[in-house]
């Protein structure tokens, strides 16, 4: 990480799991294990979650995210929700692209666009996610892809909005398989992210940005992973839900 030019943020994906009253006992839970917390504390929450997650987490540094975000401000989505009721729900952050929503909801680079567009223009902070699965990194596509990803997520969005921008690089081999990619492969990962930046923006924005590990980042590798210079914090998930562990990772985070 490097804490002088861009923030660090841990920010847990919390995925299809728990009811609004087990939100409740999980953030108070969490509320004294980060205060003080040296990066940014993020929650991403399923959409039932939302106002149980605000109201928990009044008065504290935890801030909470939704999971996925529309591209229309309103129509006929049945089963989708806009940027302007999840800003009026009390949301900061929203994940967008994560892979089980390209693998099981027929999520696109396009459409990943959209939804970026759409949260940045009704002002939250977009968590953009890109990775390769097994056989694109076998093939070598690793860095072909990571950065024709970053930059299809990006079409369109202002130097101004890249402000509101983090990239999460999850390898999609390193996801709920409890295989984690090694210290240097998470680097080097979100390294091709950052070029991709560089590449579009200049170098100088690049540097500015957040770019998170989200493959199994977990309370036992999280020191290691966010030692490397490219890895500013991690997007988390199983280990989100369990409020020790969740706290150990922001404090590798904090240390770092």
């Amino acid at each position: 990480m490097k804490k002088s030019v861009r923030k660090a943020v841990i920010a847990g994906n919390w995925k299809m799991n728990n009811t609004p009253a087990q939100t409740t006992a999980l953030i108070n839970e969490m509320k004294p294990l980060v205060a003080g917390a040296d990066c940014e504390v993020v929650l991403c929450v399923p959409f039932v979650d939302i106002a149980a997650a605000v109201e928990a987490a009044k008065g504290s540094n935890i801030k909470i995210g939704a999971e996925n975000v529309h591209f229309k401000a309103s129509g006929a989505y049945t089963g989708e929700v806009s940027a302007d009721m999840l800003v009026a729900s009390g949301v900061e952050y929203v994940v967008i692209g994560h892979s089980e929503r390209r693998q099981y909801f027929g999520e696109t680079d396009q459409t990943v666009n959209l939804r970026s567009l759409a949260a940045l223009n009704a002002g939250l902070k977009a968590i953009i996610c890109v990775g390769e699965t097994l056989e694109q990194r076998e093939l070598g596509y690793t860095e072909t892809l990571l950065k024709y990803q970053t930059k299809m997520a990006l079409t369109n969005v202002t130097k101004e909005q890249l402000k509101n921008v983090i990239i999460a690089y999850e390898p999609v081999w390193a996801i709920g398989t409890g295989v984690t990619a090694t210290a240097d492969q998470a680097d080097e990962g979100n390294g091709f992210v950052r070029a991709a930046i560089a590449e579009a923006y200049g170098a100088d924005a690049a540097e500015t940005v957040t770019v998170q590990y989200g493959g199994s980042m977990n309370a036992k590798n999280a020191e290691e992973l966010v030692s490397k210079v490219n890895v500013d914090g991690g997007l988390i998930g199983g280990a989100s839900l369990k409020a020790a562990d969740f706290s150990v990772i922001v404090k590798a985070a904090s240390e770092g």
